[in-house]
């Protein structure tokens, strides 16, 4: 299972026999499906664009196991893992001398729940390549492009169904707060789907990869003006923007008059909006 000279991937038995040794039943609680497909974890690594490995830290949620953890090793110049499972978190580096001694002293663990994770927590992370907890996969995900300005790209695996609400664009049905939000830090597209017989237990539904190419476009202090916005257009999706933004701004002639300033047709709905118009608004509002 060797897939290079220093790292030994791991599979269904590996992750069977260590998931008895720490005493740890995968928790629906916690999202806990464990990767055991080394194929995919290649797949993953290659999909975040981590093959030349050039100065780049990396940052995994969830480690769990290690599957995913290994690979990165391999690759990476330095990787922080975040672990809320405190016996997986004690197991990991062990894991990680015994089946990737050479570079183990790449790894670095934080033992909390990635969602209280600050910005003086991880030196400047470059990627952030996770198999997300699912239960709170697009607040970990945005809570990590906010904090960290140095990510210049993210490849997580999440739900399909939430895999195709980050990647949806404007007009689509799926389109919504959660794709908008993604916009906002660059450019974001469906990485790949992955099946459900490479995870330990295996899941009910399908699982996809998102990747994001962190370009920045925007001015990150208009985030939490843009923010608000966004969640104000999408919280009632039939509702015209004039309607959906009266609350916001005080009125609905004091929505529209922000709308028109922005040039944007305030009987419009918010889901026919990109984040380049939410932006908009949130600069003519500040003008104004």
């Amino acid at each position: 299972m060797d897939n290079s000279p220093h790292v030994s991937l791991l599979g269904p038995a590996d992750i069977r026999q260590l998931a008895e040794l720490v005493d740890v039943n995968p928790t629906k609680k916690l999202g806990q499906n464990f990767l055991h497909d080394p194929n995919t974890v290649r797949m993953i690594v290659a999909a975040a664009g981590l093959d030349d490995g050039s100065g780049e830290h990396v940052v995994e949620v969830g480690p769990g196991l290690g599957s995913l953890t290994l690979g990165l090793l391999e690759t990476a110049t330095r990787v922080t893992a975040v672990e809320i499972d405190p016996r997986l978190a004690a197991q990991l580096p062990l894991t990680v001398a015994k089946r990737a001694g050479s570079v183990s002293e790449k790894l670095q663990l934080l033992t909390q729940d990635a969602l209280t994770i600050s910005a003086t927590d991880i030196d400047q992370p470059t990627a952030l390549v996770a198999n997300l907890p699912y239960n709170v996969s697009v607040p970990v995900l945005l809570h990590f492009l906010e904090i960290f300005p140095s990510l210049q790209r993210v490849l997580v695996m999440v739900q399909a169904e939430v895999a195709d609400r980050l990647a949806a664009q404007p007009g689509n049905k799926i389109y919504g707060v959660p794709s908008v939000k993604a916009a906002f830090y660059g450019d974001v597209r469906k990485a790949g789907a992955i099946g459900k017989k490479v995870f330990w237990p295996e899941p009910k539904i399908d699982s996809g990869l998102v990747r994001i190419d962190c370009t920045h476009p925007f001015d990150t202090s208009l985030r939490d003006e843009v923010f608000p916005i966004i969640d104000q257009a999408f919280l009632q999706r039939r509702k015209t923007l004039r309607a959906a933004l009266s609350g916001y701004f005080g009125s609905g002639a004091a929505a529209e008059e922000v709308l028109l300033r922005a040039g944007i047709d305030p009987t419009l709905r918010g889901e026919k909006l990109t984040v380049d118009d939410f932006v908009k608004i949130a600069e003519a509002h500040h003008r104004g």
